[in-house]
């Protein structure tokens, strides 16, 4: 008797076969995605590596905390900034953050002015050679005397040294500087006709006058504009790491590159305020100044709004200014004169 047992065996073996071959040929793919899977696996990891190290470097640290300076009269409210590290500042980055710091000192101090007293160029230039080594404070407590009893360059070229000297004392260095008084006074008689001089090259010829108290002459005296570099101008701009430079001159050239001419003058003024007032040489107000987020040497001094206010000076610190007879303006914004000599 006959069957289809036959030909269906064979059906079946067929198809066994062919399942075999399908599973054999998945687990050869499987083991080929396994071992590349391997191969990538190394290099992956060191991607993601490489991206968190990168990450980490390129992070931006903040200057300093929101809220970290105290609000100051006649400052605008501080804002958070997380400007790049000085460091690695590109030439335009530093531009904006040099006259940014220069727009927010001058809504600060909008009635900045030089706080020595003067009528006219041979008072400024006079006074401002006395105000070397000592403060403004005390040549305007000193040279209403002076004045009064030589009030022109021929008075004070034919006046008795000793006499001048007495005069100065307070200032220090008197006999130093009763030279140097007497001698520009007597240059200015000899070579200009008794007048100050309106270039820079005419006026650094005179005794006791250098490029500092030249440029303070041609921008308060003259309406020209030039940088002041003194002390307080000095210590500011390394402090905002807008120079390395440790030479006046060298200063007021790299100074003078970040800014247009016509801002100057005024510049000098904010920074020159901000230094006595704020940014005191050995423990400035950091807790109470109004450009702290932009300053990459915030925290060199105290950060505590409320102990920083203490350490405030001038009108800041609601106490008198420097000068006798101070513009209008300031004394609107609620500045106080100094008070005279003697009087305390």
């Amino acid at each position: 008797m006959t069957t289809s047992a036959g030909p269906k065996k064979a059906e079946a073996a067929k198809k066994a076969a062919g399942a075999k071959k399908t599973g054999s040929a998945k687990k050869t793919a499987a083991a080929k995605e396994s071992s590349a899977a391997k191969k990538a696996a190394p290099a992956k990891k060191a991607a993601v590596k490489k991206a968190i190290t990168k990450k980490a470097i390129t992070k931006k640290p903040v200057i300093a905390p929101e809220g970290a300076a105290v609000s100051v009269k006649g400052a605008s409210p501080v804002k958070s900034v997380t400007p790049k590290p000085p460091s690695a500042e590109s030439r335009t980055a530093l531009v904006r953050r040099a006259r940014r710091i220069n727009r927010e000192l001058a809504e600060v101090y909008p009635y900045a002015h030089p706080e020595l007293d003067f009528d006219n160029p041979f008072q400024l230039v006079v006074a401002t050679v006395l105000s070397a080594q000592t403060t403004d404070l005390r040549v305007n407590q000193t040279t209403p005397a002076l004045f009064a009893k030589y009030p022109t360059p021929e008075d004070l070229a034919a006046a008795n040294p000793e006499e001048v000297e007495e005069i100065l004392r307070p200032c220090g260095f008197f006999r130093a500087k009763t030279k140097s008084v007497m001698g520009l006074s007597k240059a200015l008689v000899e070579n200009h006709g008794g007048e100050v001089p309106g270039r820079l090259e005419d006026l650094v010829k005179l005794p006791g006058v250098g490029r500092k108290t030249a440029f303070v002459v041609l921008g308060n005296a003259f309406g020209r504009p030039g940088i002041t570099v003194d002390t307080h101008f000095q210590r500011l701009v390394r402090r905002w790491q807008w120079t390395e430079q440790t030479d006046p001159d060298k200063i007021e050239a790299e100074i003078g590159a970040l800014f247009p001419k016509s801002d100057w003058t005024d510049l000098s003024h904010h920074v020159i305020w901000h230094g006595r007032r704020i940014c005191h040489a050995r423990k400035p107000a950091c807790g109470a100044c109004p450009v702290a987020p932009l300053c990459p040497a915030y925290g060199e001094g105290e950060t505590d709004p409320e102990k920083a206010k203490k350490l405030l000076k001038y009108e800041k610190g609601g106490f008198p200014g420097q000068r006798l007879n101070p513009p209008q303006a300031y004394l609107d914004a609620g500045g106080r004169p100094a008070p005279p000599l003697g009087a305390g």
